[in-house]
């Protein structure tokens, strides 16, 4: 099973590949590296940035690359089995890196995110967790939004007895500009079912979350 339905695509064109955008879900269309590539030179001229010596010759390509490359998530496929082992503890992928970018500034944003379960009659395959994370945070975002779309896509894909998802990320829109308040980390969290049902296992689940002391 995808992480999304697939849509239908459109035949390319010379100036525009269609990946037709999830509505509601901030992932974009298939980029058009060309029109990126003059589009980040536009920029940088309009910038006064001197492209012309050789060192930033190819910026504005690598630039445009670089965006691409952030937005841009590997397929995966989910891998789930059965629950034969009647396994009823947490599951818990702790410290796993996620970035994205600020969809306000296109700036990243840098951290860590933890996700767990409790599981019902499926479990995932380990490596999934981090993938899902990767492809929501794989286009222009805020760190809310990605927090409950990690948890909210889990729960639809596994009928689990509960999902937590903590998220902690810096933000360079805000480390580096603006208020610049370097060190500074947001903290998002999103729990369904049980861990936001039960205290117990929603104390249980932010415990396995903090770092060993």
């Amino acid at each position: 099973m995808n992480p999304a339905p697939a849509s239908q695509a459109t035949a390319p064109t010379a100036h525009h590949r269609t990946r037709p955008a999830w509505r509601g879900t901030g992932a974009v269309a298939e980029p058009d590296l060309e029109r990126a590539t003059t589009g980040a030179r536009i920029l940088l001229e309009a910038l006064g940035i001197d492209l012309e010596n050789e060192s930033m010759a190819r910026t504005p390509e690598r630039m445009a690359a670089s965006f691409v490359e952030l937005i841009t998530p590997r397929p995966f496929q989910l891998t789930t089995f059965p629950n034969d082992g009647g396994y009823d503890e947490l599951i818990v992928a702790r410290s796993i890196p996620v970035r994205s970018l600020c969809e306000h500034h296109m700036l990243p944003f840098i951290g860590t995110a933890h996700i767990g379960y409790l599981p019902g009659e499926r479990i995932l395959g380990l490596s999934k967790l981090a993938r899902v994370l990767e492809h929501f945070s794989s286009r222009p975002q805020v760190q809310e939004r990605l927090t409950v779309q990690v948890a909210n896509w889990l729960e639809a894909q596994l009928g689990p007895v509960g999902v937590g998802v903590v998220i902690e990320a810096e933000h360079l829109c805000m480390t580096l500009r603006g208020v610049q308040a370097p060190g500074t980390t947001t903290i998002t969290s999103s729990l369904l079912g049980v861990l936001r049902e039960d205290s117990r296992s929603r104390a249980e689940f932010l415990a396995l979350t903090r770092p060993p002391r």
